[in-house]
């Protein structure tokens, strides 16, 4: 393999590898369509009560006062009222009241802890439960997912990330074909999916055989596994061109009403294409919403991104519940940290990692409750503490992954799915 290639970052050989297979076939997809062969033997695992997820991603760092962890009684909290819901004495800030409708469905977690207090870390720490190193990248929940018990749908990707990656969520030390398939916009579909223009049939044919033609003698002298998630890419991307479940991207097939659902927005979108994805069996999709990051003018960004947030999320669990999907899937809401009490001389909070919320919903999850508590001010946990390794072994749990097997990487360390986290099984 070329040097500059081998000494790239994932990122940049994924981007190479997808142009590569481009001009040459006139197809754009992400090499991350190859077979999943499980070479571990599956442990004894927990009994799952999920096998798909619903990721929902806040990056910036959302403010915990302003939206699930509001403090009415406290200078604390600002100009952000607070209103019940229908979970008995659990309230939401007055920016959820589609959600407020709906948190018979959801378990807030309030006691969520990180150790790392910027941006970049804090994101790649909860994608992958380890802090970052220089010398190895950690795969996210969605390659773990794949590798410990492989897809369901064996033409789609088994992870999906919508509104483009986050630190941390790639595969980290595991085989490429673990990479997730980015979609920077949930209303373009599977970009590149369809033979390029002037390219018949016959003619993208010859050209694949071409291809393996040229490569065959390559692949016989060096059939390691990096060459063959390479040469699956091709294999795994023609059948996917040539599938009904290419489908699953066109969220235009979807009447009206439901679009309003969602919000019609870029993020509401992205949760109705992710439940379109699911339903076709992707097993981890991923939606991120940007805009949280709110050192100024908080109580305006917040509001505005709420109101986005809640519309989505809200749409999402009334349409996976009607449809018989909410008890096989996990809706996730996260975030890297949350914001400080403190308000800033730019009517901000900063970043604050003490302390903050996250959610679960569905899958299992009892629903209408809050775990855990922080203080009067929102600054110190003062009931059931949930660090971040606990949070994403909770999501392994839930899909019945063994949270304490052993996976070693191709160095022979050793790894697991959460790291040392253990679940907070008293939210099932």
């Amino acid at each position: 393999m070329n040097p500059l290639l081998s000494s790239s970052d994932e990122l940049t050989r994924r981007l190479f590898m997808t142009r590569a297979a481009k001009s040459l076939l006139g197809v754009g997809l992400l090499p991350t369509l190859a077979p999943a062969a499980l070479a571990l033997q599956k442990p004894v695992a927990p009994r799952p009560t999920a096998r798909k997820v619903i990721y929902l991603y806040m990056a910036g760092g959302m403010s915990h006062l302003d939206t699930f962890d509001p403090k009415p009684d406290s200078d604390v909290q600002g100009p952000v009222a607070s209103i019940r819901t229908r979970a008995d004495g659990v309230f939401l800030s007055e920016h959820f009241p589609a959600l407020a409708q709906q948190m018979d469905k959801v378990a807030l977690i309030r006691s969520v802890n990180s150790t790392q207090g910027a941006h970049e870390q804090g994101a790649y720490y909860i994608h992958s439960s380890y802090t970052m190193r220089g010398t190895i990248k950690h795969p996210g929940l969605g390659a773990w997912i794949e590798k410990l018990d492989g897809k369901i749908n064996r033409t789609l990707p088994a992870t999906v990330l919508i509104g483009g990656g986050n630190p941390g969520s790639g595969p980290g030390w595991m085989e490429s074909h673990y990479a997730p398939l980015l979609l920077s916009n949930p209303h373009e579909g599977l970009r590149n999916s369809r033979l390029a223009n002037g390219v018949a049939e016959e003619e993208f044919t010859n050209r694949l055989a071409l291809a393996e033609a040229f490569d065959r003698r390559f692949h016989s002298r060096y059939s390691t596994r990096t060459v063959q998630a390479y040469q699956g890419m091709y294999h795994d991307a023609v059948r996917l061109m040539k599938s009904e479940d290419l489908k699953a991207f066109d969220i235009d097939r979807e009447p009206g009403e439901c679009r309003d659902l969602y919000g019609r927005n870029s993020f509401g979108d992205g949760c109705l294409l992710a439940r379109r994805l699911i339903e076709h069996d992707v097993r981890f999709v991923e939606v991120s919403l940007g805009g949280w990051d709110t050192h100024s003018n908080n109580f305006t960004s917040v509001a505005r991104q709420a109101s986005t947030l809640d519309r989505g999320l809200s749409g999402l669990l009334v349409d996976l519940a009607r449809r018989g999907l909410l008890e096989e899937t996990l809706v996730v809401v996260a975030t890297e940290f949350g914001r400080t009490p403190q308000i800033n001389d730019d009517d901000g909070r900063d970043h604050f990692p003490k302390a903050f919320s996250c959610l679960l919903a569905g899958g299992g999850i009892q629903g209408g409750r809050a775990y855990g508590a922080t203080d009067s001010m929102g600054s110190e946990i003062v009931e059931n503490p949930v660090l971040i390794p606990d949070f994403n072994a909770t999501i392994a749990y839930a899909l019945g992954l063994p949270v304490d097997k052993v996976v070693y990487s191709a160095t022979k360390r050793p790894f697991k799915v959460a790291h040392d986290g253990r679940p907070v099984t008293a939210l099932f």
